[in-house]
C-alpha cells in the first residue's frame, strides 16, 4: 500500500505530501523556504544545518503521525582536515518511532547508505542510492503511527561546518493494522574468532528481514568468500532453515567476481537493484599515505536487499556468516574484520541494540 511503485502511482492511496529540511524544520504546510538570504526573502536562506560541534546531537526531523517517510537525502563533507577524515564514521544516525526511548535505527552515517570504511562509493540499488559526491539517498518506506524522530550525533573531533538533508514523507489518517516498523543496526567484530560465525542480526519478535550491507576487511591471504550466510528462523537450533553456498554467492556473484584484464585476474565491482559489490580498495586515501608506504589491508563493501525475496519470521531470526577461505590446500577457517548493517521491518517492541562502540572502533584499519 505504501510502496506502490511507478505503475501504481495513479492508483495510490493518497496522503498529504510534506518535507523536513533546514528550510522547513517542522515540515509545516506552506512554510517551506521562508528564510531570507542576501538575495532577499525565500532565496536560499537556510539550505543546511551549520556548525555542528563535537558531542552534539541535532534533531533532523520530529514529525507527528500517522505517516510514512518515503525518501531521505543527506550530504556532508568527508573530512574536516587531512587528519580528521572519517566524518562518515563519526556521525551517528538514529531513528525513533512512536516515542520509543531506544532507537530502531542506529548506525554510522556512511554505513547506513552502504558506504563503509568512512569512504563514499557509487550505489545504484532500489532502496539505497549514493551518487557523486556523497549524495546519500534512502527509499526504504518508514511508517509511523504517532511520531517519527530522526537525530544525528557528531563524535567528530572538529565542528561540522555544514550538513544538508531532506526527509520526504506523507501523512495519512491511519495505518493498516499490523504495520511493521523499519529498523537498521550496525555491528562489527574487528577480529573474528575461528569457527565462530559473525552475527549479522539477532532479532526477537515478528517481522520481515529486508537486507544486509557488509563491510569486509580481509586480514589473511587467499580467497575469503566461501563462508555461508545462514538464517535461523523461529527457534532453529544447531542448523538453520536457510543456508547459502558462500558469501560471494549471497551477494549474487560467482567465481571470485573475477575477470581477466591484461593477462591478470582482477575482481569486478557491480551495483544492481537488489545486490552489489560497489566498493574495493587496498590503499589509504588519506594525505599521510601519499608520502608513506601504502599498507592498507583490502576493504570490500557488499549489499543484498531482500525486496523481492524477503525473509519472514514470527518469533525470532538470527542471521550469521562464516569466515571460510580457500587456497591450494583447500578450505580453511579465517580471521577477518567484519562490519555490517542489517535492515528489517518488525512490530514493536524490538530487542534493544546496546549502543555503538567509540568512533575509533568504527574507523577503518
Amino acid at each position: 500500500m505504501f510502496c506502490e511503485g511507478l505503475y501504481g502511482l495513479p492508483f495510490a492511496r493518497r496522503g498529504r505530501s510534506r518535507a523536513v529540511n533546514a528550510e522547513n524544520p517542522t515540515g509545516e504546510k506552506g512554510r517551506g523556504g521562508m528564510a531570507a538570504s542576501h538575495l532577499g526573502p525565500s532565496r536560499k536562506g537556510s539550505p543546511c544545518l551549520r556548525d555542528i560541534g563535537p558531542q552534539t546531537t541535532v534533531t533532523l526531523a520530529d514529525i507527528e503521525g500517522p505517516g510514512v517517510i518515503r525518501h531521505i537525502w543527506m550530504t556532508v563533507d568527508a573530512k574536516t582536515s587531512d587528519a580528521d577524515c572519517f566524518v562518515l564514521c563519526d556521525l551517528i544516525l538514529r531513528m525513533y518511532w512512536d516515542d520509543e526511548e531506544e532507537p530502531s535505527v542506529e548506525t554510522p552515517l556512511g554505513d547506513f547508505f552502504c558506504c563503509g570504511f568512512g569512504q563514499e562509493c557509487l550505489v545504484s540499488s532500489m532502496p539505497v542510492v549514493t551518487v557523486p559526491s556523497r549524495g546519500l539517498n534512502c527509499y526504504f518506506a518508514m511508517p509511523f503511527l504517532r511520531r517519527a524522530r530522526i537525530t544525528l550525533t557528531s563524535e567528530h573531533a572538529n565542528t561540522i561546518p555544514a550538513f544538508f538533508y531532506q526527509v520526504d514523507y506523507c501523512l495519512y489518517d491511519d495505518l493498516p493494522e499490523g504495520t511493521e516498523y523499519f529498523h537498521a543496526q550496525w555491528r562489527r567484530n574487528r577480529l573474528t574468532t575461528p569457527k565462530e560465525d559473525f552475527v549479522i542480526a539477532d532479532l526477537k519478535g515478528t517481522g520481515t528481514y529486508a537486507g544486509t550491507y557488509l563491510a569486509l576487511t580481509t586480514l589473511e591471504r587467499y580467497w575469503w568468500g566461501e563462508g555461508e550466510v545462514k538464517f535461523y528462523i523461529d527457534g532453529d537450533g544447531q542448523y538453520p532453515t536457510i543456508c547459502g553456498t558462500g558469501m560471494e554467492d549471497y551477494f549474487g556473484g560467482s567465481w571470485s567476481f573475477a575477470r581477466q584484464e591484461e593477462g591478470r585476474t582482477v575482481e569486478t565491482n557491480y551495483s544492481t537493484l537488489f545486490l552489489g559489490y560497489p566498493f574495493y580498495a587496498n590503499h589509504d586515501s588519506t594525505v599521510f599515505n601519499a608520502y608513506h608506504n601504502d599498507d592498507c589491508p583490502p576493504m570490500r563493501g557488499f549489499y543484498r536487499f531482500h525486496i523481492p525475496d524477503p525473509v519472514y519470521f514470527e518469533e525470532d531470526l538470527r542471521v550469521t556468516v562464516q569466515q571460510i577461505g580457500v587456497c591450494h590446500r583447500g578450505l580453511f577457517e579465517r580471521q577477518d574484520d567484519v562490519a555490517c548493517v542489517a535492515y528489517w521491518y518488525q512490530r514493536e517492541p524490538h530487542k534493544t541494540f546496546g549502543g555503538l562502540p567509540g568512533k575509533e572502533q568504527r574507523w577503518p584499519r
